[in-house]
């Protein structure tokens, strides 16, 4: 079984957002086994400077490549990656599973984004060219996972 970490950081602070997110996981059960891994953001000033800014997120990406081992498929949710439809990314799923490729990894950053590491050792894709609440995005994600799993299984889900 195809086992699928979602390493994000910071936690769902509403309860719709955990909801959904516990419905796509129930759901996600009978394809692959999940596992959300929530890291503490690095904390900055109300007013961070971009030295601040840096400093953090190279803090956040000791901690993220830390969740990824050798092997595993990285994707990290970046604003300049790249944008694919459903299923391109249902594809992507499927050729990281027949390749032998047991765990996909995939990363969201903070507010702040990701540190060009964990870019560079991942590839980066894009949800869209608009801004979402980090939060929702991991909602986004779970849901196109799940319709991932639809679309190459042949469900009726995705239409």
């Amino acid at each position: 079984m195809l086992n699928i970490n979602i390493i994000c950081l910071g936690k769902l602070k509403e309860a719709y957002l955990r909801d959904a997110c516990a419905e796509y996981a129930k759901r996600l059960g009978a394809f692959c086994k999940l596992n959300i891994t929530e890291l503490t953001p690095a904390r900055v000033s109300d007013s961070p400077s971009d030295a601040e800014i840096a400093a953090a997120l190279k803090d956040e990406a000791k901690r993220v490549l830390a969740c990824i081992s050798k092997g595993d498929s990285v994707f990290a949710l970046c604003i300049e990656g790249k944008e694919i439809s459903s299923e391109d990314f249902a594809k992507e799923i499927e050729k990281c599973a027949l390749s032998g490729e047991s765990t996909i990894d995939f990363i969201i950053g903070s507010s702040y984004g990701l540190a060009p590491e964990v870019k560079q050792a991942a590839r980066r894709l894009s949800m869209s060219p608009m801004t979402f609440p980090h939060q929702l995005a991991r909602v986004m994600l779970l849901e196109q996972i799940y319709r991932a799993f639809m679309i190459n299984g042949g469900g009726k889900y995705h239409k």
